[in-house]
């Protein structure tokens, strides 16, 4: 889109009747993507996302010698990285969490140096858990700044340890980068998440997305993983789409009334967002599932109603049920969610205060939020560099007049064409 500096949403007047296409999940293909670029074997990539996150997963696999061809919404990846190459690289992972902390691990594998950065918000982001295990894993390591933060240099060490714990309490994203590299080792590698789990659903995603590249990978129970060594098989591969930027216009149909159907969505994705819709049938929606997808309704004589919910295991989704709830007729209490004040924003503080300027009375707590809904009014909504908190304030837009959005192109990071998809309503 073009760079604008503000974006003044318009409000819809009537119900909605629409059908919406989303891009692929930025998780999945970030993921089906480490696996492609370290198989033996040529493998296919399609449905991917055309956002920042997913270019610079490509970009810094190319660097790192994988040869690459783009096709239309999909890549062909011909060879893989070679670990083996001793020259030292770099790569800028821009804003992408999941590239920086996924890239790091095959740092580890290789044999020469890789220097992980990012821009500053990302460089400011929690990465020692991660980096913790990588060196106790037998990588090495070393900080050009601060210590456990971008920008970081990581190569392999002498030898890999065959079990290794990691802590678990601020990112899914560092078991993750583990479980992706696990195979590449020759006794595999056993994993024991200590401490608080979060985001289950993203680790159980992992181990999908991996053993359609022929990964042996056995998620024991919610604390142990093992997975086998052995390497990754080429695949043709097929990234569902985004259930996390579906929840943008399922809340439209739900703030504004009417239907919207969400093309290929199903219920049975291995995204844990896709349960938002059963958030959404419990708050006063209708969800109908058919072959082409999902449809979430509200007619406009049913009330929308608050919930006490805890959302530790859709996580992102708490500023789309933020800009939902702000309209409902009774509060809404998020719970569990502590740790999304790391994220691109502190998206309870940030969320909390934004939402403030249009007159929601929102209170925090250390693990969430709670909207007592009121009167509400026009306002300007900061984005806080985070791509899902303009994407809530969007759908806020569409319902109360006046919502003027600062630094709205940070959309591209994850859905370029989220503001015509918004005005295409």
């Amino acid at each position: 889109m073009t760079q604008l500096s503000e974006y003044a949403v318009v409000v819809k007047s009537g119900m909605l009747d629409a059908i919406v296409s989303v891009p692929g999940s930025k998780s999945i293909a970030n993921r089906a993507l480490i696996c492609a670029a370290l198989a033996r074997g040529a493998s296919t990539v399609k449905g991917m996302p055309d956002g920042d996150d997913t270019q610079a997963m490509l970009q810094s696999l190319q660097v790192l010698g994988a040869t690459i061809s783009l096709e239309k919404s999909g890549a062909r990846i011909e060879t893989a990285v070679d670990v083996d190459r001793s020259d030292p690289v770099s790569v800028d992972a821009n804003l992408a969490g999941t590239t920086a902390r996924f890239l790091t691990a095959i740092g580890a594998l290789r044999r020469g140096q890789l220097t992980v950065t990012g821009n500053e918000s990302l460089r400011s982001r929690p990465m020692k858990d991660l980096h913790v295990a990588l060196g106790e894993l037998g990588a090495n390591l070393s900080w050009k700044e601060d210590k456990y933060c971008l920008p970081v240099t990581v190569c392999r060490g002498e030898s890999y340890a065959d079990s290794i714990q990691i802590a678990s309490e601020t990112s899914s994203q560092f078991v993750t980068a583990l479980m992706l590299i696990a195979p590449m080792l020759e006794n595999g590698l056993k994993i024991e998440l200590v401490g608080n789990v979060i985001s289950l659903p993203y680790i159980t995603m992992s181990a999908s997305v991996m053993r359609a590249f022929g990964a042996n990978v056995r998620v024991v129970d919610e604390r142990n993983i093992v997975i086998d060594g052995g390497g990754y098989v080429g695949c043709e591969f097929t990234v569902e789409p985004d259930a996390s930027s579906a929840s943008y216009p399922f809340a439209a149909a739900a703030v504004i009334g009417g239907r919207v159907r969400v093309n290929g969505m199903r219920s049975n994705m291995m995204q844990g967002d896709s349960r938002f819709v059963d958030v959404l049938r419990k708050i006063g929606c209708g969800v109908k599932e058919d072959q082409s997808g999902v449809t979430i309704s509200r007619d406009v004589g049913t009330p929308l109603l608050g919930i006490d919910i805890d959302m530790s295991e859709i996580s992102d989704l708490v500023p789309t049920l933020a800009a939902v709830a702000i309209f409902a007729t009774t509060a809404t209490r998020i719970r569990g969610v502590g740790f999304i004040r790391n994220k691109e924003s502190d998206r309870i503080g940030d969320l909390a205060n934004e939402l403030r300027k249009l007159g929601s009375n929102v209170v925090e707590h250390p693990d969430g939020l709670e909207i007592t809904p009121q009167s509400l009014h026009a306002g300007r909504c900061d984005t806080h560099h985070d791509h899902r908190l303009a994407m809530a304030f969007g759908v806020a837009g569409l319902k109360q007049p006046g919502v003027i959005i600062d630094q709205p192109q940070v959309v591209s990071k994850s859905w370029p064409d989220f503001w015509q998809m918004i005005e295409a309503l």
